[in-house]
């Protein structure tokens, strides 16, 4: 499907506006005039499992349903969309409240991970309680069954600025692209904080049927330890972030072991782990 077809299946309490219209001075030198600018909505977003408030973060209001699905999913609460049997939205005069019943047997794991998330649009580890629940123990990824090439990587990025139209609208929000092995971007997911931009694409690709080992993800913003740990815990076998990596998330793709690729713009990229796993122009 289309990025620009795309019918959101999640529910939008209140019909949840992705941006508002706020009156503005605008100066030009010695010349000033009223406006009106579009900004990005945000909201507290807190996440409830079988009554248990376990985070709240600031996010998008949109595509509530994804988010929680991929959060939950890659901070290891849930293994499946299985375990989660009834998911309920509640809007809220302090913001949403996202209400998760999940299986008895993963409150176990809700526990081991607990965390207190009131945390900024940007912190991916707010709340952590010790160093030791950063990284996480994850089976190593199997490599793709053919090399991406490069031009596909190149493919995706030029595409991806065309599908955020809440950023070009305001200029506040990430996005994160899943794209087939050609580079054909398949779904696009836009949220004022990246990893809940990549969260909502993890938690829509957890419910479409059919294999998607064949495509990679692109993000517009860096690519942090936690973007690189979520795709890992994801089954993602190659990122590709528009800005740099840090060095913590190039160890841990080294490790996942995936492709992670930054600076993508103009046909250029850099490589920082596995560029075996990239067929460049110059190859057969």
């Amino acid at each position: 499907m289309h990025p620009a077809d795309y019918n959101p299946l999640a529910a939008q309490p209140g019909g949840a506006a992705a941006h508002q219209l706020c009156a503005v001075t605008q100066l030009h030198g010695p010349q000033a005039s009223q406006s009106q600018d579009a900004v990005a909505c945000e909201q507290a977003v807190a996440l409830e499992y079988n009554g248990i408030a376990h985070a709240t973060l600031l996010a998008s209001p949109q595509h509530l349903a994804e988010l929680a699905l991929g959060f939950s999913f890659t901070e290891g609460i849930i293994r499946s969309p299985a375990d989660v049997l009834d998911l309920d939205i509640e809007s809220t005069p302090l913001g949403l409240v996202i209400h998760l019943t999940i299986l008895n047997a993963r409150l176990h794991a809700l526990k081991l991970r607990h965390r207190n998330l009131a945390g900024s649009t940007g912190c991916g580890l707010c709340g952590v309680e010790g160093l030791a629940q950063i990284p996480r123990s994850l089976a190593a990824l199997p490599p793709p069954a053919r090399p991406w090439r490069q031009a596909a990587i190149d493919r995706a990025v030029r595409q991806l600025r065309a599908h955020q139209p809440l950023h070009n609208l305001t200029g506040a929000t990430h996005a994160a692209a899943w794209a087939d092995a050609d580079g054909r971007l398949a779904w696009v997911f836009e949220d004022v904080g990246r990893h809940n931009a990549l969260d909502k694409l993890i938690g829509h690709l957890l419910r479409q049927p059919g294999n998607h080992q064949d495509g990679f993800v692109v993000v517009s913003s860096r690519a942090s330890f936690e973007m690189v740990q979520k795709a890992h815990a994801a089954g993602i076998r190659a990122l590709v972030a528009v800005s740099a990596p840090t060095a913590l998330a190039v160890q841990l793709a080294l490790t996942a072991p995936m492709l992670l690729a930054g600076f993508t713009r103009d046909e250029r990229f850099t490589v920082y782990s596995r560029p075996d796993y990239l067929q460049h122009r110059s190859q057969p």
